[in-house]
């Protein structure tokens, strides 16, 4: 078999075992019909939120207890390229088989979706979950067909100020919320400061739930330098979590068009 990385891992047997160290990834897991099979999870799994108390809390996305995760005696180990770091990964790769996401835009997740399905023999209800995403997603854009695509900032940390650029998953899943990224000349994620050109010409200034805790205290520093501008803290999980969690993406999608459509009108 194969991961997302073209990287081969061998497994003698369907894992009964499971380790997830990605959120997004667990929580997939759960809609795949598969919790019984997760032993460990990390400390930012909180979805569904009874999780970490049912099962054994490894550490967290960037370390784990490498002690705690041999107890457990997994099969097989769940990372991510951007999630995990390298010097993890070569560690976890010593215990058991690792299999890695890399994630950039959708075909990316219904790809991933897929090799779960064929890893767990979980094929039918992978299937049905890919469908029930796309069928959400042609919804959603025959609701926002005539509206105007509108320019956004979409910042992810303060202390520096940063935004998500080009060449990651939050700066697809703007796009299919019918946006469009005001720093997409850009890669991955900058630190700017306050005076930037393209903050400029962003029509709306979005304020991410994760990783960085926004407050309305933000809206308010931002509303104070671009009186302008609409300031909003959006759902960080809706942007960036691929996965099961996409089926409700993309209805939030739709209210956030209204919101905006609104204030647009005021």
């Amino acid at each position: 078999m194969k991961d997302q990385l073209n990287r081969k891992f061998q497994l003698e047997k369907t894992p009964k075992r499971i380790i997830s160290l990605v959120p997004s990834q667990t929580e997939l897991l759960v809609d795949l019909g598969i919790e019984d099979l997760i032993v460990g999870v990390t400390k930012f799994c909180v979805h569904p939120k009874h999780l970490r108390l049912s099962k054994k809390v490894v550490g967290g996305t960037k370390q784990v207890n490498l002690q705690k995760i041999m107890d457990l005696n997994p099969d097989i180990i769940l990372c991510n390229k951007e999630e995990n770091t390298k010097e993890m990964i070569a560690e976890l790769e010593t215990i058991v088989p690792i299999h890695i996401s890399d994630i950039y835009d959708l075909e990316d997740c219904f790809e991933l979706i897929k090799m779960y399905g064929n890893i767990f023999h979980k094929e039918k209800r992978a299937s049905e979950l890919i469908s029930n995403i796309r069928n959400a997603r042609e919804a959603f854009q025959l609701q926002i067909k005539a509206k105007e695509e509108l320019k956004v900032a979409y910042f992810i940390w303060k202390n520096p100020w940063m935004v998500a650029a080009s060449i990651n998953f939050i700066d697809a899943m703007i796009s299919e919320a019918g946006f469009t990224n005001a720093f997409k000349v850009e890669e991955r994620y900058p630190e700017i400061d306050l005076n930037n050109s393209k903050l400029k010409e962003a029509d709306l200034i979005f304020l991410s739930s994760e990783p960085f805790p926004f407050k309305s205290e933000h809206i308010l520093e931002l509303k104070s330098k671009f009186p302008e501008k609409t300031v909003k803290i959006v759902d960080g999980e809706l942007f960036s979590w691929y996965g099961s969690r996409l089926l409700k993406s993309y209805p939030y999608f739709k209210t956030l068009h209204d919101e905006t459509q609104k204030v647009d009108t005021i």
